[in-house]
């Protein structure tokens, strides 16, 4: 039997404390803002489509959150003050806790 070379990829390890991933932007549901609202603002935010602004949406009204960027700590700041400009919640929280 013949055995060909295989080259195996790493993935990428960026380090995270240089703030350039490992990030994410949670919003959190609230009464006071229409869907089309939310769903305008995270498109604009994320410059995510509509259907996913809309799976977003949906998430954090049935579940109470729901994680909507994923970038490094600066890039997800932007988009949480973004979002947040409508009033409502948002959260950049590291996408892996560091376990205890």
């Amino acid at each position: 039997m013949k055995r060909m070379s295989q080259t195996v990829l790493e993935p990428e390890v960026v380090d995270s404390q240089t703030g350039s991933a490992g990030w994410m932007v949670v919003i959190y549901n609230n009464e006071s803002n229409s869907m089309d609202e939310v769903l305008s603002i995270l498109m604009t935010a994320t410059s995510c489509t509509a259907e996913e602004a809309y799976i977003e949406m949906w998430e954090a009204h049935t579940f109470g959150k729901a994680a909507v960027h994923f970038s490094g700590r600066a890039e997800c700041d932007r988009v949480a003050e973004i979002i947040s400009s409508i009033g409502v919640k948002t959260e950049v929280v590291r996408e892996w806790p560091e376990e205890s």
